[in-house]
């Protein structure tokens, strides 16, 4: 049996909707045959910095080793500065951007319909398929 490629993700994420992120992970650490390790900056682990410009520098170094960028793409307005930065940096290394509607929506934001390379319904097997498609 063919070995199962380990993908390097990076998942763009409120930690004000720390919940959807939470089960995003799980949910793609169950997916069958499907390998991840996570770059992301969930609110229990964050980046040690304590302003903005380094702030900026750890998201680059998490993002830059990555197969692919997802976004839980939620109305997140109050963050909307953040996400945007995290999504220049995906484009900067030229990352692929999977954005996935968050459980239940039915909108997502104009500007990461625009960034992203697909955009996936919140269903294990969209998701994977879209990372295993797109990731590098």
């Amino acid at each position: 049996m063919p070995r199962l490629k380990t993908y390097d993700l990076f998942v763009i994420h409120a930690w004000r909707y720390d919940d959807d992120y939470d089960r995003l992970v799980k949910l793609l650490r169950k997916a069958p045959r499907f390998k991840l390790r996570n770059y992301s900056v969930p609110q229990h682990d964050p980046l040690d910095a304590y302003n903005t410009q380094r702030l900026r520098k750890g998201l680059d170094q998490q993002i830059r080793p990555v197969n692919a960028v997802l976004i839980i793409s939620g109305m997140y307005v109050n963050h909307r500065a953040w996400i945007q930065y995290e999504i220049e940096v995906a484009k900067r290394y030229n990352k692929p951007i999977i954005g996935i509607y968050p459980w239940g929506a039915k909108r997502i934001p104009v500007a990461v319909q625009e960034a992203a390379d697909v955009v996936v319904r919140w269903n294990t097997a969209s998701i994977v398929r879209a990372v295993r498609k797109y990731a590098l």
